[in-house]
């Protein structure tokens, strides 16, 4: 359903897009980036002072689906821009222990979220050291000694790049909403129905679609305890 506030039409409204983008409500500038999307160049201007605006506050959901507009753009000024102003990305890719996150970055803001996934155990195990890079699966105790910022980095690709839908913190969330039960927890996230458990890869939802809290997914089929430790870290304190 369009917001009644939204005017549309042609890029002489660009005015008006612009002003609403700024000054409207969450709903209206959710659909207001994607018109700007389709005006070209004068759009993609809009966009562009948008996140300038905005670069010095933590960026949010918002700025990301801005960000992807510009990231997966061919114009050449909207390539220019991020590499002069946003050349890691949208989200400070901050690491305790020197791990590059750019690839999780791009991923996400490809919204190719399967890739993004692996990616994220990948650097989850290159945290936990060369052994759990090895095995590619983490074990508790590791999760428990992960760094805060490191988590928190993590965490914040997917919520920006998933306009707030997926990340450790909204599983958290959701998982401390059930009064912490573990099976209504699987339901909800759409990780398992009834009795069984979501198959690996093709039974997973990969896009926007999914159920809030569906991804990233932790290696769940070997029991609470990983989730649990990323559930207890004073990442999210």
């Amino acid at each position: 359903m369009t917001d009644p506030m939204i005017v549309s039409g042609p890029a002489s409204d660009i005015d008006s897009l612009r002003l609403q983008l700024i000054a409207g409500s969450l709903q209206v500038q959710q659909q207001i980036i994607p018109q700007l999307a389709e005006l070209g160049n004068e759009g993609l201007d809009v966009l562009m002072e948008f996140l300038l605006k905005r670069s010095d506050t933590p960026a949010t959901w918002l700025d990301g689906k801005a960000y992807q507009v510009l990231y997966n753009s061919d114009a050449p000024k909207a390539k220019e821009f991020l590499q002069t102003n946003f050349p890691e990305g949208i989200v400070p890719l901050k690491s305790e222990s020197g791990i590059n996150y750019n690839p999780l970055q791009q991923a996400l803001a490809t919204q190719d979220f399967q890739a993004a996934d692996r990616l994220t155990i990948q650097k989850m195990c290159e945290l936990a050291g060369p052994t759990a890079t090895q095995r590619k699966w983490l074990y508790f105790t590791e999760v428990e000694n992960f760094p805060t910022v490191d988590l928190q980095t993590i965490n914040h690709l997917w919520l920006v790049h998933s306009e707030g839908k997926f990340g450790f913190s909204v599983q958290r969330e959701i998982w401390l909403g059930l009064g912490k039960n573990w099976d209504n927890f699987w339901t909800k996230i759409g990780w398992k129905d009834g009795n069984n458990w979501t198959r690996y890869p093709n039974e997973f939802i990969w896009d926007l679609s999914a159920p809030k809290g569906h991804l990233p997914l932790s290696n769940q089929l070997r029991g609470v305890r990983v989730i649990a430790s990323l559930f207890a870290h004073p990442a999210w304190k």
